[in-house]
């Protein structure tokens, strides 16, 4: 079996956004790790504007030049770490949009979540865990929850706990063996 593809997804498009050190943060991470290809996928660079497709995505009858493009990037992937806030309880809207947009490329496949916020985005965390499994896309039970009081300095820049790391790594040993096993699903 050929090595896992993951995505490390940064799902904040906000122009001052904390995202950013969060993301490098487990790029830092997942560099130290061989059992699968880590990349970085930024949504504020995919072009996605409001759902704009007339037909449900699970019809995969896409008619925008963005949405086939954004149907690859994710095709190519075989699991996700989601890094991403909670806005006021939820998911920012911009990261609910561009799951919207696919349906099939997400099926069978897995997703470890590292939120953040001042309540470490655990609202937004299960909330997105419903999306994910109407999408067909398996969460791992380990997840990373970052505060922006305790492992943050000055609300924006990464200064972890000592632990952080611990979860991190225990989330992506997970999300790699499910994302084996569901490889062969697919």
């Amino acid at each position: 079996m050929s090595a896992l593809r993951i995505a490390v997804v940064l799902c904040s498009t906000r122009p001052q956004r904390v995202g950013p050190s969060v993301a490098k943060w487990v790029m830092d991470q997942v560099a130290e790790r061989d059992d699968a290809t880590y990349e970085l996928v930024d949504l504020a660079d995919q072009g996605l504007p409001l759902l704009d497709e007339p037909e449900p995505a699970s019809s995969q009858a896409y008619t925008k030049d963005h949405t086939k493009a954004w149907s690859r990037k994710i095709a190519g992937y075989d699991g996700f770490v989601f890094v991403f806030p909670e806005y006021n309880r939820a998911l920012p809207a911009a990261f609910k949009n561009a799951l919207d947009f696919l349906y099939v490329e997400w099926n069978d496949k897995v997703a470890g979540l590292v939120c953040y916020g001042s309540s470490e985005g655990l609202r937004a965390a299960e909330q997105l865990k419903q999306v994910l499994g109407e999408l067909q896309i398996a969460t791992v039970r380990a997840q990373v929850a970052i505060s922006t009081y305790d492992d943050m300095e000055d609300y924006s820049k990464m200064a972890p706990r000592p632990y952080q790391a611990g979860n991190l790594n225990t989330m992506l040993t997970q999300l790699v063996r499910w994302g084996g096993a569901l490889k062969t699903l697919r």
